[in-house]
């Protein structure tokens, strides 16, 4: 049948129109059992993506959009582990070449890193007044050709202008000539009609226009939405090849996120012990300088059985990391301390990393950690503000910049900003927002009930006004930038990047990852 290759989430910045949660259950309403996520430079909404298809059984492809500095576009898909390696050190490269929010890539970056990956580029969106392509598409497709040859498509999305059949046929002559499969695809922006208002709001809000001003800014229909596969059928039912490309390239891209796999690093250990031998000795030692010679028979069983549990989960090595970066920090004098439901572990206290003997409380092991939960441990502990840096270019130092990297945060659209942003859009005046943005404190049905608007001096009867209100509401929760966790690090045994991409942070000598917390947990 048919597979989207080309989608959007709103993890393109300003630009997609819905959570790649909303895309994925959408297309799996219609019937689809696959979809691919192709956000530009980007996979910061791949995991999501993937867990909401993991709950309705479907496939995520995994993709994204290459916008190159000297050549056009590429979307880019992995078939394998290798490649799909391949693609996130391709996205590092280019974004560490770069300011945060920014990604420099070139041909020759895809080139050197194309093995094992599949590539659709996108054409000219129409045809010149002459009925040609643009000067440099050409050449670009011959050099594309020539170094991808057997892992490049060609897409074709309807301009949906009128002029649809003219360049599809145009396309498919380009396709036969330099031998380049023509690929079907819809370029989806938003997963159903309805997001169109909010597509435009959004490229206004980009732009820095007003939906009045905006003119050729904004797509120039409503047909970038997820269609039913029969739909699809239809609109290209005079290029049946172009449909069946879609099914080849997504029958070899067989990479799941699933196959992620994480390693603890190595450095933790000395003498040549494991993990856990390494974990029981320093935890003897600590119990022995907090307790003297003669350990408590209850601090004995507690630390037995702690030992005992860690290495059935195979945590001894998050534990030895943890105590490693907080025994640096003691040996600086940087004040630290654990805190949270580590308490409740007996080898904390003896790896000092908490000051609480849970044993005197009679606190329970299993609220920190239980197999019960199937979650790893998290031990937080606070550095003081002022010398907090030196800890982190501790790590960063320690491990490499290629095997640690701050956790991201995924900054949302709230309440007041959202409003402010959708009425500028809008058109509304600078008055009229602030009063808007002003009153809000929580955004509930009372708006719509019009009782608020009156307090505020604004007509509830006004349609103009209700519209905002409506775009406001679809615009809250969207990602708006990726921001970084105050303290949290991922650190891993080989290179991160293997895994994830990783970025330049605002910061000076600060680098993240794409993902949060909750992205790397699931």
């Amino acid at each position: 049948m048919y597979t989207d290759l080309q989608v959007t989430s709103n993890f393109s910045f300003l630009r997609g129109a819905s959570h790649p949660e909303e895309l994925v259950e959408y297309a799996g309403s219609m019937g689809y059992t696959e979809i691919a996520i192709t956000d530009r430079n980007s996979l910061a909404g791949i995991v999501r993506a993937h867990a909401a298809a993991k709950k309705i059984n479907a496939r995520i492809i995994v993709g994204c959009r290459l916008d190159l500095l000297d050549g056009y576009s590429l979307l880019a898909y992995p078939t394998n582990m290798p490649s799909y390696s391949a693609l996130c050190n391709l996205l590092t490269l280019g974004n560490r070449r770069a300011e945060k929010g920014e990604c420099f890539l070139y041909k020759q970056d895809v080139f050197d890193y194309a093995d094992g990956l599949l590539f659709i580029l996108l054409p000219p969106a129409s045809l010149t007044d002459a009925y040609a392509w643009e000067e440099g598409f050409e050449k670009d497709l011959a050099i594309y050709q020539q170094h991808l040859k057997g892992s490049l498509w060609l897409a074709a999305s309807r301009p949906y202008g009128g002029e649809d059949s003219k360049y599809l046929y145009q396309l498919q002559q380009l396709a036969n000539q330099y031998q380049v499969p023509l690929v079907a695809s819809n370029d989806v922006h938003y997963h159903c009609p309805e997001r169109r208002e909010l597509q435009d709001i959004v490229t206004c809000i980009r732009e820095k226009c007003t939906i009045y001003t905006a003119g050729f800014k904004l797509h120039s229909n409503a047909e970038r939405y997820l269609k039913p596969a029969a739909e699809m059928l239809r609109l290209f039912r005079q290029y049946p090849d172009a449909i069946e490309q879609t099914q080849v390239i997504a029958g070899r891209c067989q990479f799941s996120l699933d196959e992620l796999k994480y390693e603890y690093p190595e450095e933790i250990t000395t003498g040549g012990r494991t993990p856990q031998e390494e974990l029981t000795m320093l935890s003897w030692e600590g119990a022995h300088k907090r307790y003297g010679p003669i350990l408590p028979e209850k601090t004995i069983a507690a630390i037995k059985h702690e030992l005992h549990f860690i290495e059935e989960m195979n945590y001894a090595a998050y534990f030895l990391t943890v105590y490693d970066i907080v025994r640096f920090a003691r040996s600086q004098k940087i004040l630290c301390q654990g805190r949270g439901s580590a308490a409740n572990s007996t080898i904390c206290y003896c790896l000092e990393i908490t000051s609480v003997d849970p044993t005197k409380f009679d606190l329970l092991f299993e609220r920190f950690i239980s197999s019960a939960r199937n979650e790893p441990p998290d031990i937080d502990v606070d550095f003081e503000h002022e010398r907090r840096e030196e800890v982190m270019q501790y790590v960063f130092n320690k491990y490499g910049r290629d095997r640690a990297a701050i956790v991201a945060t995924v900054t949302q659209q709230h309440q007041k900003g959202a409003i402010r942003d959708v009425g500028k859009a809008m058109g509304l005046s600078v008055d009229t927002v602030n009063r808007l943005s002003g009153a809000i404190w929580e955004f509930t049905d009372e708006w719509f009930e019009g009782k608020r608007l009156t307090e505020q001096g604004l007509d509830p009867g006004d349609i103009h006004l209700h519209k905002v209100l409506q775009l406001t509401r679809q615009f809250m929760g969207f990602p708006r930038q990726l921001g970084q966790h105050t303290g949290g690090f991922v650190i891993t045994r080989g290179k991160l990047s293997d895994l994830c991409p990783i970025l330049n942070a605002r910061m000076a000598d600060r680098t993240c990852i794409e993902w949060n917390k909750d992205d790397i947990d699931a």
